[in-house]
């Protein structure tokens, strides 16, 4: 693709990535075989060659976000199913996240949408807040059909995705190590993070059992939160670089200080934006080399755990297991095969699930700020996961398995949870009441 930016815009360490992604792109279109919104809109506009046409107009000549461009982006889902497809190599990942950004600072959205995505950029990466909104998310679900009648469809969204549970009480794993059993093999620091604590803090706690059990002594490093990935997506890179910057600092007092092999995460999403710290701070002097350092270390923990001789384990039951694999951990960070690997290792029957490129529809934020081509995504996930009759669902991202579970009776867990149950540990609560119903 030809480019005509200026060389005063090249200065600039954004518009020179972009301009060099831009390059990249032959128009092939291969991109739209595989992309969500194109498979449903079947427009070009919203397909990734479409909106790399208008991302370059719009940053070529230097303008103000318009409402045309801005409907398109928004409508993109940021699953990368285009990055996996592209015979060249386009990094259509950092070219919209550069879209979104530009779009943040220059367009101004309607009252409400400012005001939803500035209470959702407040809350969610705040563990009492976020605890607070699940709360009182359920005691207004009943209504969710109301607000759905009156056009509220984002509230109703919102209240749709709340737990039928009440939040886990808080437990602060913040700055606690966790000791290795047996001969130490290794050690590592888990993230914590946001929306896990509070929806599924059984994942970190699957995955600190089934590390220590295997030589891995398990550290949440002091001062670490959320790791940005939420607002990043949303175009404040102000808040989400703060936030990164709050977590190089936290991981790096104890790479310094006893030392790390690895940094596990248990949500893909948050792994595929803690992977590209190193790009996302490329040009600050001051934490340049940190946040390069982070990257290289940050694993998902299937990836981390398909590296270690894991002791014997067998799955108390030989479960069938639709492995649903996100698009954060697929697309964009290629991982694939290590999830299902394990799960086979373990004694798990794994079946992939139809159409297991396309997003379900959680993507972040996404589910709520565009329900409606979330709900079509994941009725059609859903509709290919049932077709294979499993007993569990199988999934590596906190926000797919909210989005999946919001509209299936087939119990959803993350994949570590399975492994654990195998390898000793308790049955995942979402797969222990389905067992207690069909004994009944």
């Amino acid at each position: 693709m030809q480019t005509s930016f200026t060389l005063t815009q090249l200065a600039d360490p954004q518009n020179y990535a972009s301009e060099k992604i831009l390059r990249a792109c032959v128009h092939c279109g291969f991109c739209t075989a595989t992309c969500p919104t194109y498979l449903l809109l079947g427009d070009e506009l919203d397909s990734p060659r479409g909106r790399i046409y208008l991302i370059k107009e719009m940053l070529e000549q230097d303008q103000p976000a318009t409402k045309e461009v801005v409907k398109h982006i928004d409508r993109c889902l940021s699953c990368l199913a285009c990055m996996t497809t592209c015979p060249s190599g386009v990094h259509y990942m950092h070219l919209v996240d550069h879209a979104r950004e530009h779009i943040e600072k220059t367009y101004k959205r309607p009252l409400f949408d400012r005001a939803l995505r500035s209470l959702l950029a407040r809350v969610l990466p705040n563990l009492a807040l976020f605890r607070l909104a699940i709360v009182m998310g359920l005691i207004a679900k009943p209504i969710a059909p109301l607000f759905q009648i009156l056009g509220l469809k984002r509230m109703a969204a919102m209240l749709r995705l709340t737990p039928n549970h009440k939040p886990a009480p808080p437990v602060d794993r913040i700055g606690k190590v966790y000791p290795a059993q047996g001969a130490p093999r290794g050690r590592v620091a888990l993230l914590s993070g946001c929306i896990n604590p509070v929806l599924a803090p059984s994942t970190n706690e699957a995955a600190i059992r089934l590390l220590n059990r295997n030589g891995i002594e398990v550290v949440v490093a002091a001062g670490e939160a959320c790791c940005g990935s939420l607002v990043h997506h949303m175009g404040r890179e102000d808040q989400a670089l703060s936030q990164a910057r709050n977590n190089i600092d936290a991981w790096t007092r104890e790479i310094e200080g006893q030392g790390l092999d690895a940094i596990l995460i248990t949500v893909s999403g948050c792994g595929t934006t803690i992977k590209d710290y190193g790009f996302m701070l490329r040009a600050d002097p001051a934490y340049a080399v940190k946040a390069a350092r982070i990257s290289a270390l940050a694993r998902d923990v299937s990836e981390y755990l398909a590296t270690i001789e894991l002791q014997a384990g067998e799955a108390p039951m030989r479960l069938t297991v639709a492995y649903h694999s996100a698009c954060s951990l697929q697309h964009g960070q290629q991982v694939t095969h290590e999830p299902k690997d394990l799960l086979l290792k373990f004694g798990f029957v794994v079946k992939d699930v139809p159409e297991g490129h396309l997003c379900c529809g959680s993507a972040g934020t996404y589910n709520i700020l565009q329900p409606a081509l979330a709900g079509k995504l994941r009725d059609r996930k859903i509709a290919n996961i049932e077709r294979l009759a499993p007993d569990v669902i199988a999934a590596g991202n906190i926000g797919c398995i909210t989005q999946i579970a919001a509209g299936t009776a087939v119990p959803v867990v993350h994949t570590v949870e399975l492994l654990d149950w195998a390898a000793g540990g308790p049955v995942p609560e979402a797969l222990a009441k389905r067992l207690v119903e069909a004994a009944e």
